[in-house]
């Protein structure tokens, strides 16, 4: 099933695509996709409504919103493919590499990003979000974490490298600036990606293609991911977790440029849909 919110920033309605066109509402049955939906039966209760054909087909919309509701904190792991590391010039990690991103970066899947002030180094990485659909404290293994995953989504994890690398201190500030995180366009329900290690990852600006990766290539895979942080926090319903992405970026020995103002940003995950973003100026 494909959750999706439509509708004006700050005032989006929850809804399913059903098909390729069809906007269904489920907003008698939710006010939100988010935590509470999640973690209790709304999505059980949306495919009951979709089955018996009780739901209002609404206008395609204007704009998509995030397909989740803003989430209580994104995680990230950093350096999660070997060829990501690689053109970095960083050692492999023995262990996820954990940072945070403001969780008011998280926007819709074809919303403006804006370059930060006095950003000279503005990039992108096309990425597997994981939304948590059940709390997920000490997991006893990798197979436990299936069962605490709501879903899948596409995300870009916008990064300012000079911020994040040059200017001392954590990651963070180099990744929590605002529009840094488009989701989306859809929640795809875990039933419906059986295999998160075999999907397809691209990324093209201004028509190029920069990125052309699988999920097969990660160095630790979303199970592991899960469990491995369920071991240092407390992963509740409706947080976000970004899995890592492949090679291609600005960053990496290849020479691309970084992003300016009016470069346009395309990102897809096969089965997970595909977003368009525009680069605009903070």
């Amino acid at each position: 099933m494909r959750l999706v919110r439509i509708g004006p920033a700050g005032a989006e309605r929850p809804a399913v695509l059903d098909g390729d066109a069809r906007y269904l509402d489920i907003s008698p049955l939710t006010t939100d996709i988010d935590g509470a939906f999640l973690a209790g039966d709304g999505v059980d209760r949306v495919r009951d409504a979709v089955a018996r054909g009780e739901l209002t087909e609404l206008p395609t919309p204007e704009r998509i919103g995030s397909p989740i509701a803003r989430p209580g904190k994104v995680v990230c792991i950093g350096l999660n493919y070997s060829d990501h590391a690689a053109e970095t010039g960083a050692a492999t990690p023995t262990e996820p590499i954990i940072f945070m991103k403001g969780p008011d970066t998280v926007v819709g899947p074809n919303d403006t990003v804006l370059i930060p002030r006095r950003s000279v180094k503005t990039d992108y990485e096309v990425e597997l979000g994981i939304v948590i659909g059940k709390p997920a404290r000490y997991l006893d293994s990798p197979a436990d974490a299936a069962g605490v995953i709501a879903g899948y989504a596409l995300a870009n994890d916008v990064s300012e490298r000079e911020f994040q690398t040059e200017r001392g201190g954590q990651w963070d500030k180099g990744k929590s600036c605002e529009t840094f995180n488009p989701l989306g366009p859809w929640l795809v329900t875990a039933d419906e990606v059986p295999d998160p290690q075999a999907l397809g990852l691209r990324t093209w600006v201004n028509g190029e293609v920069r990125q052309d990766g699988n999920t097969k290539n990660m160095i630790f895979g979303v199970y592991h991911v899960v469990w491995y942080l369920s071991q240092f926090m407390v992963l509740e319903p409706g947080d976000l977790v970004n899995t890592g992405t492949p090679a291609g970026v600005g960053f990496g020995a290849n020479d691309f440029p970084f992003l300016r103002a009016g470069d346009v940003v395309e990102l897809e995950i096969d089965g997970l849909g595909r977003a368009r973003q525009e680069m605009g100026q903070a």
